[in-house]
């Protein structure tokens, strides 16, 4: 009797579990369009189906796209990795991205964030203002909105035109021995220092060869940046808890520093005259701040740490594929370069170019309209990131896709997909795969729907630092793009003729013997670092 009540007791208990399995795995979400979902994998053994076809290393958003096209292209594709993450909903239109990302009667400052960006934490903090939430986020934002301002940053014109002298000063070093270098090298470097004369005004001096004149905040966020780089999907930290362990320990000794930084810029804007102060991000934070408190103070470390990460981590990515396209794309490099010699005069050297455009810099670089398409398409067709968002079970939060369907994605990761969104043919066209700069200039332009480009995110809680991504990205084009000659080397290199010349494509493009690509780390990066080799342009 006693094995028999057993029995029945482990039977009920399977069959239980196997219910609730199948409800959690097959039927909670089958009303979201999706592939085949496996009871026990979900869709886990599928995707690595997907990522055995192709590339291994190619970003996981590649392999989300395969995906969804096999599955004939729906608005949204419900994609399930549990246990390793929660269930997500792929959002690839840009009619569904604008709802998540819009006010709405129950968000009034958009819909929450996915806890998915903890996984950050020790990068940004966590107070950090891309993950905080209602007021604490609104405060956030309200500190620091000014030092963001397209007004306050030709503030900084000077500061950002000065750090790009190292820059060209290692492009003529490299025209002259003909190595190859990694661009992603040096533009991280140049970035680095870019973000931390806006928002410290200080010298992080990070294209310094010699690593211990750098600032030690850089070695050791460096150390830290690096050990996401083979974390290709946000794995949870059980998976790997010495590089968890490592990231923390890292972590602290940045915060460590950052506040020390933080304290010593208090002191001397607080002691500067009305009329000398600073004019950093930061200083700028503290007008109305009376007292430094200990929480204030971990809060402040908790932006800047984020201010840095993001303010260098995006345009390190936008930068290598601008560069990139520019020289595979004869048409438009001549472009900029004629707007260029119009809007600058003849002179390209570097150093004369700096000097005008700190002179003047306020009123030329807005005359830049190719130059600013250029970026646009580039970040277009290659976004650094995506944004995620999540509700709670219960909320009753619910999408209406365009053909009339609705979906409740109460408790399912919301993942805009830009890299999707941005090449929809819809908007963009038979040319949505292809880089043309000349999409965003004159009446082209008013085609496009504003919701179908989100580089930055929109909304109330798009990215705070546009402003000086496309200030930095707009000088570093305009000082060395008709000085210097980007040719890549490895992936991505040119096809050449029987002369030794790039060969051309139908596209007006430069064919190449294999596409470059992106892969993740943290974020979307070109998968060699854009290994590249330069030369002076002769003079006519």
């Amino acid at each position: 009797m006693i094995e028999l009540f057993l029995f029945a007791i482990v039977a009920l208990l399977f069959s239980y579990l196997y219910t609730k399995l199948k409800y959690l795995r097959l039927l909670q979400y089958a009303h979201i369009p999706q592939l085949p979902n496996h009871l026990l994998w979900g869709h886990l053994k599928t995707f690595g189906e997907f990522m055995q076809r192709g590339i291994h290393d190619r970003h996981p958003d590649k392999i989300f796209e395969e995906m969804w096209a096999s599955l004939g292209r729906p608005p949204i594709m419900l994609v399930d990795l549990r246990p390793i993450n929660p269930p997500m909903a792929l959002i690839s239109s840009h009619d569904i991205a604008e709802q998540i990302s819009k006010p709405s009667k129950h968000f009034p400052l958009s819909t929450p964030k996915s806890p998915t960006w903890t996984h950050m934490i020790p990068l940004i903090g966590s107070t950090s203002i891309l993950g905080r939430e209602g007021l604490d986020w609104k405060d956030l934002r309200k500190r620091y909105n000014p030092g963001f301002t397209a007004q306050h940053l030709s503030c900084h014109l000077p500061l950002i035109i000065e750090k790009t002298e190292p820059f060209w000063t290692y492009l003529d070093r490299f025209s002259a021995s003909g190595e190859e270098f990694s661009l992603e090298t040096l533009i991280s470097n140049l970035t680095f220092d870019v973000i931390g004369a806006a928002v410290l005004e200080m010298n992080l001096n990070a294209q310094v060869t010699d690593s211990s004149k750098q600032s030690e905040v850089i070695r050791l966020f460096r150390e830290l940046v690096q050990t996401y780089n083979d974390d290709k999907n946000n794995l949870p930290w059980w998976i790997d808890p010495l590089t968890a362990l490592k990231r923390k320990r890292l972590a602290r000794r940045i915060d460590t520093l950052v506040k020390r930084i933080i304290q010593q810029k208090y002191i001397e804007t607080k002691e500067e005259a009305e009329g000398n102060r600073s004019k950093s991000i930061l200083a700028l934070s503290f007008q109305s701040t009376e007292e430094l408190t200990p929480q204030l103070l971990s809060t402040t470390s908790d932006q800047i740490r984020s201010f840095l990460f993001a303010g260098h981590d995006t345009n390190t990515s936008a930068l290598q594929w601008i560069f990139y396209e520019l020289s595979r794309t004869p048409r438009a490099l001549k472009a900029v370069r004629d707007e260029l010699d119009e809007v600058l005069g003849p002179d390209s050297d570097p150093l004369a170019i700096s000097a005008i455009l700190a002179q003047e810099g306020e009123h030329l670089l807005p005359c830049m309209q190719y130059i600013n398409a250029v970026i646009k398409e580039t970040l277009r067709l290659h976004p650094p990131a995506s944004t995620v968002r999540m509700t709670e079970p219960g909320t009753g939060f619910t999408v209406r896709a365009s053909t009339g369907e609705e979906y409740c994605l109460d408790g399912v990761i919301m993942y805009s997909c830009q890299s999707i969104i941005q090449r929809d043919s819809a908007v963009y066209g038979d040319t949505a795969d292809d880089w043309v700069p000349e999409r965003w200039l004159g009446e082209a332009a008013k085609d496009i729907p504003p919701s179908a480009w989100r580089p930055f995110e929109r909304g109330p809680r798009n990215c705070i630092g546009p402003e000086l991504a496309n200030l930095e990205s707009r000088i570093i084009v305009a000082i060395v793009a008709r000085k210097y000659d980007f040719i890549k080397a490895g992936l991505g290199e040119s096809v050449l003729d029987e002369k030794g010349l790039p060969m051309i494509n139908e596209k007006g493009q430069y064919k190449v013997k294999s596409e470059l690509y992106n892969t993740r780390r943290m974020t979307s990066k070109p998968v060699d670092g854009t290994m590249m080799r330069v030369k002076r342009v002769a003079k006519p």
